[in-house]
Protein backbone atom coordinates (compact mmCIF):
# COMPACT_ATOMS: atom_id res chain seq x y z
CA UNK A 1 0.00 0.00 0.00
CA UNK A 2 1.25 3.51 -0.75
CA UNK A 3 2.57 5.17 2.37
CA UNK A 4 0.22 7.82 3.71
CA UNK A 5 1.64 11.27 4.23
CA UNK A 6 0.48 14.02 6.58
CA UNK A 7 1.37 17.69 6.56
CA UNK A 8 1.01 17.89 10.35
CA UNK A 9 3.01 16.24 13.08
CA UNK A 10 1.03 14.12 15.52
CA UNK A 11 2.48 13.78 19.00
CA UNK A 12 1.16 10.94 21.16
CA UNK A 13 1.97 7.57 22.64
CA UNK A 14 3.97 5.55 20.04
CA UNK A 15 2.03 2.31 20.59
CA UNK A 16 -1.27 3.99 19.87
CA UNK A 17 -0.14 5.72 16.70
CA UNK A 18 1.58 2.60 15.34
CA UNK A 19 -1.57 0.45 15.49
CA UNK A 20 -2.53 -0.87 12.07
CA UNK A 21 -6.11 0.31 11.61
CA UNK A 22 -8.77 0.00 8.92
CA UNK A 23 -9.15 2.97 6.57
CA UNK A 24 -10.89 3.67 3.25
CA UNK A 25 -10.25 6.53 0.85
CA UNK A 26 -12.73 9.36 1.34
CA UNK A 27 -13.61 9.64 -2.35
CA UNK A 28 -14.67 5.99 -2.45
CA UNK A 29 -17.04 6.52 0.47
CA UNK A 30 -18.30 9.83 -0.92
CA UNK A 31 -18.16 9.72 -4.73
CA UNK A 32 -20.49 12.71 -4.70
CA UNK A 33 -20.65 15.36 -2.00
CA UNK A 34 -20.23 14.22 1.61
CA UNK A 35 -23.19 14.85 3.91
CA UNK A 36 -23.06 16.27 7.41
CA UNK A 37 -24.63 14.31 10.27
CA UNK A 38 -26.17 10.86 10.62
CA UNK A 39 -27.86 9.62 7.47
CA UNK A 40 -29.91 6.46 6.91
CA UNK A 41 -28.33 4.76 3.90
CA UNK A 42 -28.01 1.39 2.19
CA UNK A 43 -25.73 -0.08 4.84
CA UNK A 44 -24.84 -3.11 2.74
CA UNK A 45 -23.50 -0.92 -0.06
CA UNK A 46 -21.03 0.77 2.28
CA UNK A 47 -19.97 -2.51 3.84
CA UNK A 48 -19.18 -3.73 0.33
CA UNK A 49 -17.07 -0.63 -0.26
CA UNK A 50 -15.12 -1.40 2.92
CA UNK A 51 -14.62 -5.05 2.05
CA UNK A 52 -13.48 -4.23 -1.50
CA UNK A 53 -11.30 -1.20 -0.76
CA UNK A 54 -10.09 -1.55 2.83
CA UNK A 55 -6.52 -0.63 3.63
CA UNK A 56 -4.51 -0.90 6.82
CA UNK A 57 -2.11 1.77 7.95
CA UNK A 58 -0.48 3.07 11.12
CA UNK A 59 -2.94 5.33 12.89
CA UNK A 60 -0.62 8.31 13.32
CA UNK A 61 -0.24 9.34 9.66
CA UNK A 62 -4.00 9.36 9.00
CA UNK A 63 -5.03 11.46 12.00
CA UNK A 64 -4.48 14.56 9.88
CA UNK A 65 -4.65 13.08 6.39
CA UNK A 66 -8.25 13.75 5.44
CA UNK A 67 -8.02 11.90 2.13
CA UNK A 68 -8.74 8.81 4.25
CA UNK A 69 -11.51 7.94 6.69
CA UNK A 70 -10.86 5.72 9.71
CA UNK A 71 -13.75 3.24 10.03
CA UNK A 72 -15.46 3.34 13.44
CA UNK A 73 -18.37 1.10 14.55
CA UNK A 74 -20.43 3.39 16.81
CA UNK A 75 -22.74 1.23 18.90
CA UNK A 76 -25.75 2.64 20.76
CA UNK A 77 -27.02 0.34 23.52
CA UNK A 78 -30.72 0.45 24.45
CA UNK A 79 -32.66 -1.60 26.97
CA UNK A 80 -36.42 -1.11 27.30
CA UNK A 81 -36.23 2.57 26.39
CA UNK A 82 -33.10 3.24 28.45
CA UNK A 83 -29.84 4.28 26.79
CA UNK A 84 -26.32 3.60 28.04
CA UNK A 85 -24.58 6.96 28.54
CA UNK A 86 -20.87 6.90 29.30
CA UNK A 87 -18.21 9.43 30.22
CA UNK A 88 -14.70 9.17 28.83
CA UNK A 89 -11.76 9.39 31.19
CA UNK A 90 -9.89 12.66 31.62
CA UNK A 91 -6.82 10.73 30.45
CA UNK A 92 -8.58 9.05 27.51
CA UNK A 93 -6.36 7.79 24.68
CA UNK A 94 -8.07 10.32 22.39
CA UNK A 95 -7.44 13.55 24.31
CA UNK A 96 -9.69 15.59 22.02
CA UNK A 97 -12.61 13.64 23.53
CA UNK A 98 -11.37 13.58 27.13
CA UNK A 99 -14.12 13.75 29.80
CA UNK A 100 -16.84 14.02 27.14
CA UNK A 101 -20.08 12.07 27.47
CA UNK A 102 -20.92 9.57 24.76
CA UNK A 103 -23.75 7.35 23.60
CA UNK A 104 -21.40 5.46 21.31
CA UNK A 105 -19.51 2.30 22.20
CA UNK A 106 -16.74 1.42 19.79
CA UNK A 107 -13.35 2.29 18.43
CA UNK A 108 -10.86 1.75 15.67
CA UNK A 109 -10.80 -1.57 13.87
CA UNK A 110 -7.30 -2.96 14.20
CA UNK A 111 -5.86 -5.33 11.66
CA UNK A 112 -5.10 -8.06 14.20
CA UNK A 113 -8.71 -8.02 15.47
CA UNK A 114 -10.44 -8.47 12.12
CA UNK A 115 -10.82 -12.22 11.93
CA UNK A 116 -13.43 -12.98 9.29
CA UNK A 117 -15.01 -10.49 6.91
CA UNK A 118 -18.36 -9.79 8.55
CA UNK A 119 -18.73 -6.15 9.66
CA UNK A 120 -21.28 -7.01 12.35
CA UNK A 121 -18.89 -9.58 13.80
CA UNK A 122 -16.25 -6.83 13.99
CA UNK A 123 -18.75 -4.57 15.74
CA UNK A 124 -19.60 -7.25 18.30
CA UNK A 125 -15.91 -7.65 19.10
CA UNK A 126 -15.58 -3.90 19.63
CA UNK A 127 -18.62 -3.92 21.92
CA UNK A 128 -17.16 -6.53 24.24
CA UNK A 129 -13.75 -4.82 24.23
CA UNK A 130 -15.33 -1.62 25.57
CA UNK A 131 -17.97 -2.85 28.05
CA UNK A 132 -19.00 -5.79 30.21
CA UNK A 133 -22.42 -7.14 29.28
CA UNK A 134 -24.44 -10.14 30.41
CA UNK A 135 -27.27 -10.79 28.01
CA UNK A 136 -28.24 -10.99 24.35
CA UNK A 137 -28.87 -8.22 21.87
CA UNK A 138 -30.06 -7.62 18.34
CA UNK A 139 -28.34 -5.22 15.93
CA UNK A 140 -30.19 -2.63 13.88
CA UNK A 141 -28.23 -0.38 11.48
CA UNK A 142 -29.21 3.27 11.99
CA UNK A 143 -27.00 4.87 9.37
CA UNK A 144 -23.61 6.35 8.64
CA UNK A 145 -22.31 9.37 10.51
CA UNK A 146 -20.05 11.95 8.91
CA UNK A 147 -18.95 15.10 10.70
CA UNK A 148 -16.49 17.37 8.90
CA UNK A 149 -16.98 20.25 11.34
CA UNK A 150 -13.79 19.44 13.26
CA UNK A 151 -10.51 17.57 12.76
CA UNK A 152 -11.61 14.51 14.75
CA UNK A 153 -14.66 14.11 12.54
CA UNK A 154 -12.78 14.78 9.31
CA UNK A 155 -10.53 11.78 9.96
CA UNK A 156 -13.29 9.31 10.91
CA UNK A 157 -16.59 7.88 9.70
CA UNK A 158 -19.09 6.21 12.02
CA UNK A 159 -21.17 3.15 11.20
CA UNK A 160 -23.95 3.63 13.73
CA UNK A 161 -25.69 0.52 15.05
CA UNK A 162 -28.50 0.30 17.60
CA UNK A 163 -28.04 -2.65 19.95
CA UNK A 164 -31.30 -3.66 21.64
CA UNK A 165 -30.43 -5.66 24.75
CA UNK A 166 -32.54 -8.04 26.81
CA UNK A 167 -30.66 -7.30 30.05
CA UNK A 168 -29.65 -4.14 31.97
CA UNK A 169 -26.41 -5.83 33.14
CA UNK A 170 -23.97 -3.56 31.33
CA UNK A 171 -20.95 -1.77 32.82
CA UNK A 172 -17.88 0.10 31.69
CA UNK A 173 -14.30 -1.05 31.25
CA UNK A 174 -11.06 0.86 31.79
CA UNK A 175 -11.24 3.31 28.86
CA UNK A 176 -14.33 4.92 30.40
CA UNK A 177 -14.86 6.80 33.65
CA UNK A 178 -18.55 6.12 34.19
CA UNK A 179 -21.61 4.60 32.54
CA UNK A 180 -25.29 4.21 33.32
CA UNK A 181 -28.66 3.50 31.75
CA UNK A 182 -30.92 6.55 31.52
CA UNK A 183 -34.15 7.42 29.76
CA UNK A 184 -34.00 9.28 26.48
CA UNK A 185 -35.41 12.35 28.20
CA UNK A 186 -32.65 12.17 30.82
CA UNK A 187 -30.05 12.07 28.03
CA UNK A 188 -30.84 15.72 27.39
CA UNK A 189 -29.12 16.63 30.65
CA UNK A 190 -25.82 15.37 29.18
CA UNK A 191 -26.29 16.83 25.69
CA UNK A 192 -24.14 19.95 26.08
CA UNK A 193 -21.22 17.88 27.41
CA UNK A 194 -21.53 15.13 24.78
CA UNK A 195 -19.00 14.59 22.02
CA UNK A 196 -20.27 15.86 18.66
CA UNK A 197 -21.05 12.40 17.27
CA UNK A 198 -23.32 11.61 20.23
CA UNK A 199 -25.12 14.92 19.81
CA UNK A 200 -25.76 14.03 16.17
CA UNK A 201 -27.03 10.57 17.15
CA UNK A 202 -29.29 12.09 19.82
CA UNK A 203 -30.73 14.54 17.27
CA UNK A 204 -31.34 11.68 14.82
CA UNK A 205 -33.11 9.54 17.43
CA UNK A 206 -35.16 12.48 18.67
CA UNK A 207 -36.40 13.11 15.13
CA UNK A 208 -37.78 9.55 15.10
CA UNK A 209 -39.84 9.98 18.28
Amino acid sequence: MQQLQSTNTVIAAPDKWNEQILVVKRDLLFPDNAWQGLKAVDFGNYINIIENHKEFTARGPVENNFAYKQIIPYLIFEYQGLYFVMQRQAKASEQRLASKYTLGIGGHLRKEDLKGSDFFEWARREFYEEVNYQGQFTIEPLGILNDDSNNVGKAHIGFVLLLRGDSPKISIKSELADGKLVSFTQCKAYYAAMETWSQLVFDFLQSKF
